[in-house]
């Protein structure tokens, strides 16, 4: 476990500024808004922002106030952050990001947790500035497991996370029961056609039809990265606008910000975000995870799949895909079900009090 700080070096902001430049522009359609993709007017609006006003060394001296480490566990290089709380008693608690967002998800809602917990934040392997091996959310997890258990020597712990997050720390706690006392999801996992519909509720088989009529619509992306990954792959590692045109249309779809994406994430936050898949060269591990995902469940399944029997706290947020909570009861058992009235899917990023609060009224009431 060795400390870790980001120094990017010069010459890699230099050649993403000449990148930026030489952004060769593709046609675009009249009047288009968001209905065919990412916005045009906007990226255009944003990729001038970058170029212009946005200071990457601001944003790296921001991340870099709070202690990082580096460490390597069963031979993956897996990077954290690490604040102890201030209180006596405070809970060990792991948060756990997802795609296209990173562990930057959760820098806001740091300061407001550790009156209650000792915060650790890793970057799941493949992502960021941990090793670009990717996994899945099986071996995610137990890796996570062994960082809160045998790295950082607690025995109990509490887990929460969002996307890809939530998806791991279900793994975990079907995996190590013993150590996690409760967990915490934004989303519960969504029907994949392997359910047997006449057991489903009536809202449970309208949240099915409403997934199914998503994924024709909303989720090519899904099935590229669970397929395809590396064809994507050496497009968005090369040019800095096709990486951003990707991964801004999932944070305009999935924030809650009537019409106006920086009603809920301003261009610095997506800009800083965007960059650490960019310095690091990240981004193609980060989507293959979703092909270890799906091969996984081909050769047998993963745990994450298996009902979580360890108490389970459940905020839905408005824009979240809206899940009745027989549906959640299928698939864990749930100990608290809030429905929110704001927010997305990046809930920790866009409504940091929100969030925050309703972890700490969640796990402190199971201390």
């Amino acid at each position: 476990m060795k400390p870790f700080k980001i120094e990017v070096p010069q010459e890699v902001l230099n050649d993403l500024a000449t990148r930026l430049k030489q952004t060769r522009w593709t046609d675009e359609p009249e009047n288009a808004g968001w209905s065919y993709g990412t916005n045009p007017d906007y990226l255009r609006e944003l990729v001038t922002y970058w170029q212009n006003e946005y200071d990457w060394r601001k944003h790296e001296a921001g991340i870099n106030k709070f202690p990082q480490f580096k460490v390597d566990i069963d031979g993956v290089t897996v990077h954290f952050i690490y604040v102890k709380g201030k209180g006596q008693g405070t809970l060990p608690l792991i948060l756990t990001h997802g795609w296209p967002d990173s562990f930057y998800r959760f820098l806001k809602v740091i300061p407001l947790l550790t009156e209650s917990f000792d915060v650790v934040i890793p970057s799941i392997p493949g992502f960021g500035f941990s090793q670009q091996t990717a996994m899945n959310v099986d071996r995610v997890a137990d890796l996570f497991n062994n960082l809160m258990t045998k790295v950082l020597g607690y025995s109990t712990y509490v887990a929460a996370g969002g996307d890809m997050g939530s998806v791991v720390t279900k793994s975990m706690a079907v995996q190590y029961p013993e150590n996690i006392k409760a967990i915490h999801l934004t989303d519960v996992g969504y029907p994949n056609g392997t359910e047997d519909w006449s057991t489903m509720t009536p809202e449970e088989q309208a949240f099915g039809q409403l997934i199914q009529q998503w994924f024709f619509t909303e989720g090519a992306f899904n099935m590229i990265q669970s397929t395809k990954p590396q064809t994507l792959g050496y497009g968005l590692n090369d040019s800095p606008v096709g990486l951003a045109s990707w991964m801004i249309e999932k944070f305009y779809s999935w924030s809650d910000h009537d019409g106006k994406i920086e009603n809920a994430l301003t261009k610095d936050e997506l800009i800083t975000n965007i960059m650490i898949y960019w310095v690091t060269q990240s981004i193609n591990s980060s989507i293959r995870m979703y092909a270890e995902n799906a091969r996984a469940s081909y050769m047998g399944g993963l745990k994450s799949s298996q009902r979580v029997a360890v108490p389970t706290g459940i905020s839905l947020f408005p824009k979240e895909a809206q899940f009745p909570k027989a549906w959640a009861d299928r698939m864990v058992n749930v100990a608290s079900f809030s429905i929110m009235k704001k927010g997305g899917h990046f809930a920790a990023l866009e409504v940091p009090d929100l969030y925050s609060k309703e972890l700490i009224s969640f796990f402190t009431n199971r201390k």
